[in-house]
């Protein structure tokens, strides 16, 4: 096929310039996947009726706990051998900036975060919110749980504004080509994986939000229809299993993201989504273990 047939991506990664300083889309996604959580939770507790100043600290907490975990996770999981090098790029990993051989240095921002990183740091986070306010573990979880695939659907969108995380190289028509991606990858078209997590992770939502307003119909309209209910760990559960089972999957459609997973028959990915869905597989389970 020619390439005009193919979709040609040419985003600048640079939303916008302020003076020195640029403004660019990861961050921006980034951003936004994470308010919208935000509100989501919120109205979710409101609905609970869960007292403001417990809800008030959420936000902090997860938002360090997703950065440093993701932060981490990139760094140790996929690039060890880059990162602790040196004292130097031990302190990148930290510091959003990156240090020259004279000493000059320069701002750029987190340019590396894992998802799995990320979804360990936000349960850490989670625990230490939950030992601070005292409010049950099962149910802060189910309730972020509802909310984590929408963040999930943006940071994917980050990925395809960055032109990072791409396919393998494809013939299908929907193929992308990344103009500004890495010299190795430009011009070719590839499978857009990062628009199939995207899509996917912000139908999950609507699955976990069905599933939710389910379980707060009145049994008398149906005393034997299933409906799970926010505290049992079901929707953290679900969320799990959906969003590391795509995931997983998802894998052979993308291009490997280091040199060490080229003669890995599982990559780095899929072998760290394994664990997230088997725990998502007990939490469901033992969710309604609870109910017999």
């Amino acid at each position: 096929m020619l390439p005009f047939n193919y979709i040609i991506w040419n985003v600048d990664k640079v939303l916008m310039h302020l003076g020195h300083f640029e403004l660019r889309w990861y961050p921006v996604c980034w951003i936004i996947g994470l308010v919208l959580a935000y509100f989501i939770v919120k109205r979710l507790y409101k609905e609970q009726k869960v007292k403001d100043e417990l809800f008030d600290p959420l936000f902090i907490y997860c938002f360090f706990g997703i950065l440093i975990g993701a932060r981490l996770g990139h760094c140790l999981f996929y690039e060890p051998e880059v990162w602790l090098s040196s004292w130097t790029r031990v302190m990148e990993i930290v510091v959003p900036i990156h240090i020259y051989d004279d000493g000059s240095w320069q701002f750029t921002g987190y340019q590396g975060l894992a998802s799995h990183g990320g979804t360990l740091g936000l349960m850490i986070a989670i625990w230490l919110y939950v030992r601070r306010t005292g409010m049950k573990l099962w149910h802060v979880l189910d309730n972020i749980a509802i909310a984590t695939p929408v963040t999930a659907c943006f940071i994917r969108l980050a990925n395809l504004m960055n032109s990072e995380i791409v396919g393998k190289v494809t013939d299908v028509p929907w193929a992308f080509i990344f103009v500004n991606g890495h010299p190795t990858i430009a011009h070719e078209p590839r499978h857009p994986g990062q628009l199939y997590e995207a899509i996917a992770y912000f139908l999950f939502f609507f699955v976990g939000w069905y599933f939710y307003r389910k379980g707060l119909r009145p049994k008398a309209d149906s005393p034997t229809a299933f409906r799970p209910q926010v505290g049992t760990g079901f929707f953290f559960g679900l969320c799990l299993t959906l969003i590391f089972t795509f995931r997983f999957f998802i894998e052979y459609t993308k291009e490997v993201q280091v040199d060490f997973e080229s003669g890995m028959f599982f990559n780095m990915g899929q072998l760290l989504s394994v664990p997230f869905i088997l725990l998502g597989l007990w939490s469901m389970w033992q969710s309604q273990q609870k109910k017999a």
